[in-house]
């Protein structure tokens, strides 16, 4: 969820250098390798993926309902961080789901979205279709790009504008499934305006989005009435008082501290310095992150593959769980002063600080 209102404050040595390296040619060295030691790590593991994602998400709900039935405030705090952390790693499948080839992992995305997409009314088709067009090389960084804002150019206060909007995306979520889109239903200019601004988990405040087609037209009808109907249901039956407002309200503030914690790690996915200007491959990795060993938390914060951000763009391909072995045969067969290096930063904290001297210098 973002703001409308936010506007860029452009400095224009620093674009200028940004625009200096957006054209950097791309370090066919460093590609070629990449390519070549990773080839044998595009299988993803179907095993992995089905106990990992019902593994967290079996954990999240136990220690929501602990929370919703604890006693005592230490217990019910300590729960619903659990909660947020699980629940966060089994949404963040989300993000896989783009990326899996069909048929590759059978079944996965149909209970991926009963079990944690339509409970949590975060449904794929709001990522699919949106996702891949950040990957498209000659959108990252521009206006097409839904998952990108020049964060390191704009002024400071949007910084927690960005974070407090996805505080309150659960409210958001409620709103545009329970309300919206049924209301939509009876309304075309609605319904347009819900498809195009209201269907897509982007940051970018320009980006519109097209009309769905074809099959993926009828996946998008499924998982947006089963959504829906969850919303209004919960609703209902908050307001009636069939689910405690107590437990509503606990619910409620999980999921926005899952959402709050993934727009933290969205605020150093990358360092946001691109001017709006096309990239290279080697640009677009140099901008983006890897928060790789020996660092502990990014494991919490950056899950399911996410610390290698990074590699990530450089080799989409690969699943997550075999990033941090493509990183490591990276890391031991290229020189030491491989440009592969450069984008290896050390944790959540200095990444933060980065941004945020760059938003006050701009």
């Amino acid at each position: 969820m973002t703001t409308e209102t936010i506007s860029l404050s452009r400095d224009q040595g620093a674009a200028a250098k940004r625009a200096a390296v957006a054209v950097r040619a791309d370090d066919k060295a460093m590609l070629r390798a990449a390519a070549d030691l990773t080839r044998a790590l595009n299988k993803p593991n179907a095993s992995i993926y089905w106990a990992d994602m019902l593994g967290s998400a079996l954990l999240g709900y136990g220690a929501l309902a602990l929370a919703i039935w604890a006693t005592s405030t230490g217990i019910l705090l300590v729960a619903a961080l659990v909660a947020v952390l699980a629940l966060y790693r089994a949404g963040s499948f989300i993000h896989e789901l783009t990326h899996l080839k069909p048929g590759s992992v059978p079944g996965f995305r149909l209970a991926w979205n009963a079990i944690v997409g339509v409970p949590l009314l975060v449904p794929s088709f709001l990522y699919e279709g949106v996702h891949n067009q950040h990957h498209a090389k000659t959108y990252y960084g521009t206006a097409n790009d839904p998952e990108y804002l020049p964060l390191a150019l704009m002024k400071p206060w949007t910084l927690p504008v960005f974070l407090i909007a996805a505080a309150l995306a659960p409210i958001g979520m409620l709103v545009r499934f329970g309300v919206l889109a049924p209301l939509s239903l009876f309304n075309p200019r609605l319904r347009q305006m819900v498809v195009a601004r209201y269907s897509g988990l982007q940051i970018n405040p320009v980006f519109r989005r097209s009309k769905p087609q074809g099959k993926f037209a009828r996946d998008w009808l499924v998982q947006e009435t089963a959504a829906s109907l969850w919303a209004i249901a919960l609703i209902g039956m908050a307001a009636t008082g069939v689910i405690p407002m107590r437990a509503f309200l606990i619910g409620m503030s999980v999921a926005s501290g899952v959402m709050f914690l993934n727009q933290v790690r969205t605020l150093v996915a990358h360092l946001w310095e691109n001017d709006g200007e096309p990239m290279s491959v080697t640009a677009q990795y140099l901008d983006s992150v890897n928060v790789p060993p020996p660092a502990t938390l990014p494991a919490l914060w950056a899950p399911v593959g996410l610390r290698y951000h990074a590699l990530h763009h450089l080799l989409p391909g690969v699943p997550y769980h075999a990033l941090g072995e493509a990183h490591r045969r990276l890391t031991r067969e290229l020189d030491a002063s491989s440009i592969y290096f450069k984008s290896n930063h050390r944790g959540l904290a200095p990444l933060v600080g980065r941004l945020a001297a760059s938003s006050w210098r701009a």
